[in-house]
């Protein structure tokens, strides 16, 4: 029986490593129930205790190797016991369970000749992205990436540079033979905490990683963990490691050298990530004058037979070209996770103070250049702005660069002179880039420098700062609300589909947001005193407009004369609809809004798809303002803050159709001023006649 459990033992060891604790672990449990254990352990366990040769499905994930299982009568040799004299006052306990197995998994690694190399890098260029990134990802709700995802990451495509890390070895038919494997799995090691305080050390692995994009990658990685935490890890996850990373630097140990389980090429080791030992004790402002980066060491311990001390070297060295951000590392990142600003860069530091002699023209012009970035970033901050869910049009303006204004990522901690950003006289670049990024490249997009009242500019930044930088999160009251019309308009939109399949319908299907937008909208200019709205809008989206914005919820009218043109007839309350196109329909509501005051709001006729209504729209709105001022000279004034022109706009008829432009430059000339119209470009990139990138030659 004991020489049963050695060779089952041997044989769990030689098919999963460093996981070999784990699965005797999962065979206990399922020795005393099978049910403790999911199916593929089931199977598993039942074949390898009955004498076959377990085996996993081939069709989910194919073992890179075969591992044979010894045969019954298979000796595994062991060397003597060394002698050990005891002292009185030490008391042997034998080692058991998990401690045991450390003790034969660490003899066992012994039979692999291994060498080490190691490699210092500075990470200056790999926290800053870092942090972009998440920020990135905190935006969308898509957790966090750890310097292990990088390094990880950099690993992978390092070794598709150098295959030959990815090379095991094995006897096959007796002969030595190099295993020259197609595919990455890289194993990571994960340290698990059990219920009652003691620790397991897991390595399953991401295969195929040489495949996959970071975004796969790093959602690949995260499956992973979480199977760990959540005990789910299957026979595959551990099958087929080629080469694996382990990180001990999160517990402050600054290099190691792990030990190398049989069947693997390679593990990489990472140490912490801190200032090097003779900069600790400098301040910060001393670390950023000087351009002091913290450092990681890496170490990769491989075997000696089929890998050789250069190619480990010059692995090493390509992981640390990728780290500082060389052959478009990053930037291939930014792309995967669709993030549009460029990323933080390696750059030789030139720090005038730090020269010598009289450097305050260096100085100075670096001072200027900081300005000038700012300046740039209110002229075409917008160009990077994430406004287009669907990725299709994505801008790089080269202007906005770092680099295009001598500064870098070395003067992230110095402080500028900012000409009065956000109201502070002086900030770091890095405290610059944050309020700019936030102002002008997040959610929303600003474009207003063409302006040329200075006043006008001025009012705008302040704006600009109150909503877009000083950002509060939405009451709760209000977050229900958009969701409340959110959910009306999918509705609508869901009923008129079902009901009426095949009907011509011109769907704002995709678009829905723009009915809690309107909504607030709404609500907005009914507080800032506001009695009166005149809408124009092309056909997309007209009915939701009439049943979910203009229309009485409570009565439902709207939505029945809506329906009722849907069945054939017209309702006996609009006799005008009978004949008519539905899509061709105005109506005029009655809002009570939820300051208690009523709103009138009226959607203007349209019988064409094209923008002609928006002429008609702006001469409506003047119209009702001169009625308003009853030729008693009542100034202007009044009655622009109490009549809104609203126009809906799809995105390529907005930027191809010239009654768009001429209505916008006679809303400039005394005769036709409506005192400012709200234009809501519906972006869905569909044209009616051609897409929006073809109906112009602007940006």
């Amino acid at each position: 029986m004991s020489e049963n459990n050695t060779n089952l033992s041997a044989f769990l060891q030689e098919s999963f490593g460093s996981n070999a604790t784990y699965v005797e672990g999962l065979l206990d449990r399922y020795k005393s129930d099978p049910k403790l254990v999911d199916e593929s352990w089931q199977s598993y366990f039942s074949d390898l205790l009955s004498g076959g040769t377990p085996s996993v499905n081939a069709s989910e994930n194919k073992p890179v190797a075969e591992v044979v299982k010894p045969a019954a009568e298979t000796v595994v040799a062991a060397k003597a016991p060394v002698a050990v004299v005891l002292s009185a006052d030490t008391e042997p306990k034998a080692l058991t369970g998990v401690a045991k197995k450390i003790v034969e998994n660490m003899e066992q690694s012994l039979t692999v000749p291994t060498a080490t190399s190691f490699r210092n890098i500075p990470v200056k260029v790999l926290e800053e992205n870092r942090r972009i990134i998440n920020e990135h990802l905190a935006l969308q709700g898509r957790g966090k990436v750890s310097f292990t995802h990088l390094i990880a990451w950099a690993i992978v495509q390092s070794v598709k540079a150098y295959p030959q890390l990815n090379f095991g070895y094995g006897l096959i038919n007796g002969a030595p033979s190099r295993l020259e494997h197609q595919n990455i799995n890289l194993g990571i090691a994960i340290d698990i905490e059990k219920k009652d305080g003691s620790r397991n050390l897991l390595v399953p692995n991401i295969k195929g990683g040489n495949a996959m994009t970071f975004a796969g990658f790093f959602d690949a990685y995260n499956q992973q963990v979480k199977k760990a935490r959540d005990g789910k890890l299957e026979i595959a996850d551990f099958q087929g490691t080629t080469i694996s990373l382990t990180n001990p630097g999160t517990i402050g140990t600054v290099a190691s050298n792990p030990r190398l389980m049989s069947g693997q090429s390679a593990i990489i080791a990472t140490g912490s990530i801190e200032y090097p030992a003779e900069y600790q004790a400098m301040t910060p402002a001393t670390l950023s004058q000087l351009g002091i980066s913290k450092t990681l060491t890496v170490t990769n311990t491989y075997d000696h037979r089929v890998i050789q001390g250069a190619e480990s070297g010059m692995f090493l060295a390509k992981i640390h070209e990728f780290l500082v951000g060389k052959q478009g590392f990053y930037d291939k990142i930014f792309s995967d996770l669709e993030i549009n600003y460029p990323p933080m860069r390696w750059a030789v530091d030139h720090n005038p103070s730090l020269l010598g002699g009289d450097r305050s023209t260096e100085q100075s012009e670096k001072q200027a250049n900081v300005l000038q970035l700012i300046n740039a970033y209110r002229t075409r901050g917008h160009m990077l702005a994430d406004i287009d869910p669907l990725n299709m049009t994505p801008h790089y303006s080269a202007e906005l660069d770092l680099e295009i204004f001598g500064l870098t990522i070395w003067d992230l901690d110095r402080e500028f002179i900012t000409g009065g950003l956000h109201g502070e006289k002086t900030a770091t670049l890095r405290r610059i880039l944050d309020i700019l990024r936030k102002a002008y490249c997040g959610k929303v997009g600003i474009e207003y420098r063409h302006i040329q009242s200075d006043e006008q500019k001025a009012w705008i930044r302040g704006k600009v700062r109150e909503h877009f930088v000083d950002t509060e999160p939405l009451a709760v009251d209000t977050k229900k609300e958009l969701l409340q019309k959110l959910i009306e308009a999918e509705q609508f939109e869901q009923f008129l589909h079902k009901k009426y399949l095949g009907q011509k319908r011109f769907s704002l299907e995709g678009c829905e947001t723009v009915i809690p937008m309107l909504d607030q909208l709404v609500e907005g200019a009914s507080a800032r005193g506001v009695d009166e709205i005149y809408m124009g809008m092309a056909h997309r989206g007209r009915l939701n407009v009439l049943s979910n914005i203009i229309g009485d919820p409570d009565t439902g009218e709207m939505a029945e004369r809506i329906f009722t043109v849907f069945e054939g007839t017209s309702h006996p309350n609009f006799p005008a609809d009978e004949g008519d196109v539905k899509y061709h329909q105005g109506a005029v509501g009655l809002r009570k809004t939820k300051a208690g005051r009523d709103l009138r709001i009226q959607l203007s006729c349209n019988p064409s798809h094209l923008e002609a209504v928006n002429p008609v729209v702006e001469g409506m709105a003047r119209a009702r303002q001169d009625e308003l001022r009853d030729g008693q000279g009542k100034p202007r004034q009044e009655t622009y803050e109490r009549i809104l022109p609203l126009l809906l706009h799809g995105d390529a008829a907005f930027s191809g159709q010239g009654v768009v432009m001429e209505t916008l430059q006679l809303a400039g000339l005394p005769g036709y001023r409506t005192g400012g119209t709200i234009h809501l470009v519906i972006n869905n990139q569909i044209g009616f006649t051609t897409s929006p990138g073809l109906s112009r030659s602007s940006i």
